[in-house]
């Protein structure tokens, strides 16, 4: 048995081919184009291509991008008055702090600065409220993004069973409400979890999102499941993800690859959620189908 490789490049592409549709139908509507600002502090290499990716992108989809780059050593007073500015800014629908700051700024108040309705990277506390408890509010780009490709792939989603191995307040919590909300048995497993490998092959669907390479085996995959990769993780073998990819593709019955499963998915809803932070604020009707 060999797995269905779920391609989430291509699904991102035709979603950003649709947002970008969207885009030039708000800017008609609106009289301006949705805006996205992205703060980067330091010279992190990682975040300086992911937050290069996330402009060229911003770009592409036909909408504004404001960026703002400190220095490492920017006080956090100075980092939260430009929160504040772009929080009172009518032309931003989306503010996205670059993660991970430096060690004298404290993550949990610059996060929870940003007005939650332009809070289209999903961290703050209300947003994780309002996922919670069933409200409109913004996901977590990663596992929105998750959420889509299991969809397309397995339509209803419904009493499934699923393990999601992580318990990350970026991936693993959102991750399980999603799947909450669309009525599946969710296990959230994490490195402290008793024989990790008797509960994910129980699973129907495994999310991985624990940070270590190739740690969810092959011989703990239940044939025919659907597993979504959310790991990336430099090796002197490359990137691998947090599944052992042969392994699992021998016996699961779909599989995102890495690269080039999730890491696609994540810039893509990143802009979907700014489009729509803009049509919420614009009241702009949009067809949420598309996205």
């Amino acid at each position: 048995m060999s797995a269905d490789i779920i391609d989430g490049k291509a699904f991102a592409l035709a979603l950003r081919g649709r947002i970008a549709e969207q885009v030039t139908a708000f800017v008609a509507a609106a009289g301006r184009a949705p805006g996205l600002a992205v703060v980067l502090v330091g010279e992190d290499p990682a975040s300086a291509v992911y937050v290069r990716s996330k402009g060229k992108a911003v770009k592409a989809a036909g909408m504004e991008g404001f960026e703002y780059r400190f220095p490492a050593d920017v006080s956090q007073d100075q980092l939260l008055a430009l929160v504040d500015r772009l929080n009172a800014d009518a032309n931003v629908d989306g503010i996205l702090v670059q993660l991970p700051l430096p060690a004298h700024i404290d993550e949990r108040v610059v996060t929870t600065r940003i007005d939650p309705d332009k809070d289209v990277d999903g961290f703050h506390p209300v947003n994780a409220g309002r996922l919670a408890t069933g409200l409109n509010g913004f996901v977590p780009c990663t596992p929105l993004g998750c959420i889509m490709l299991l969809k397309d792939r397995l339509g209803d989603l419904a009493g499934l069973d699923a393990v999601v191995v992580g318990r990350s307040n970026i991936v693993g919590k959102p991750m399980a409400q999603l799947l909450l909300q669309e009525s599946c048995t969710v296990t959230v497993a994490h490195s402290k979890t008793r024989d990790l490998s008797s509960v994910v092959r129980r699973a129907d669907i495994v999310v991985a999102a624990v940070g270590r390479p190739e740690m969810i085996r092959g011989e703990w995959i239940k044939p025919g499941a659907t597993v979504i990769d959310v790991g990336i993780n430099r090796t002197g073998n490359g990137l691998v993800g947090d599944v052992d990819f042969a392994g699992a593709a021998s016996v699961a019955g779909a599989i995102t690859p890495v690269p080039g499963g999730v890491g696609p998915m994540t810039i893509a809803v990143l802009l979907r959620n700014t489009l729509v932070s803009a049509h919420r604020r614009a009241k702009v009707p949009y067809d949420k189908d598309a996205l």
